[in-house]
């Protein structure tokens, strides 16, 4: 079976991007994602990792990294004494990316190649990958956010890269980089208020019990309700990844890797949505 094979959610906050700043309540986020890589990695055997972060932010076109190799120092701009240059290695997959910018282009999304041999990582895109597939078995293409796409358009960006993956063959997994609620504060141990955790464990609850259409419909009022990360951009393109899935294997279901956790007043969560088939082995 070729096509996008699981859609993920993965928590990217930059006190995980290095152990001693990660504090306990955080640590469910670092071994649930370390759980679902390893799952992902020995059970689904994938070919590729397509990821769309919310700290890669592009204004108007969609550019897909099509470089060969993704070597580099990941930097968090805004926090470098957390992440202040974490060493990162990975194959890219040019054939997938350049293809997936002329489905984007015939499909209505503006694209263009990011060929940059210059181009370096948001944290966004390393902090998740580096517990997701430390030892960079599995090539990477990454996605921005982009400020001037609605909801539709990500809903459409992720049902292209479902079927760019079937049209190549490609058995390819799906991250969303990126918080739910995010309407942020000072100190990092604090929640979100409790109706955006309360809304938060609603959208969870549509994910796990496959509802993807109800979600898409909501997505825009969920996004505005709690502030979601990057407008809901992010979460918007995994749920067009889930709808043209569910479309082709039938309905999906999701599954929570460990605890919804704080930082900052977001909520952050890891999560895998699949076939029933699919799921159970990554249990």
């Amino acid at each position: 079976m070729s096509g996008v094979i699981a859609a993920t959610i993965a928590a990217h906050v930059p006190t995980l991007g290095l152990a001693k700043n990660t504090p306990d309540y955080q640590q469910t986020l670092v071994a649930a994602e370390r759980e679902l890589g390893e799952a992902i990695r020995r059970q689904l055997k994938p070919d590729l990792w397509v990821i769309v972060s919310s700290h890669w932010v592009a204004t108007f076109d969609w550019p897909v990294t099509c470089q060969p190799r993704h070597k580099g120092h990941c930097v968090a701009d805004e926090a470098p004494q957390l992440i202040p240059g974490r060493p990162y290695d990975y194959l890219g997959d040019p054939e997938f990316a350049g293809a997936l910018v002329e489905a984007f282009k015939a499909g209505g999304v503006p694209s263009n190649r990011n060929d940059s041999e210059y181009f370096e990582w948001d944290y966004g895109t390393f902090v998740p990958m580096q517990y997701l597939d430390p030892t960079g078995d599995v090539p990477v293409v990454a996605l921005p956010s982009v400020l001037m796409s609605t909801h539709e358009e990500c809903v459409r960006a992720g049902e292209l890269v479902h079927a760019t993956a079937k049209k190549l063959g490609r058995r390819v997994v799906f991250v969303t980089s990126s918080a739910l609620s995010h309407v942020l504060v000072r100190g990092r141990e604090n929640w979100p208020l409790p109706e955006r955790i309360e809304a938060d464990q609603r959208f969870i609850a549509q994910l796990k019990a496959g509802k993807i259409d109800e979600a898409v419909e909501g997505i825009t009022e969920y996004s505005k309700f709690v502030g979601a990360e990057m407008g809901g951009r992010p979460l918007a393109t995994m749920l067009g990844v889930a709808r043209a899935m569910a479309a082709d294997a039938g309905p999906l279901a999701g599954r929570q890797y460990g605890e919804y956790a704080q930082s900052s007043g977001s909520g952050n969560v890891v999560m895998a949505l699949a076939d029933a088939g699919t799921l159970a082995r990554l249990g």
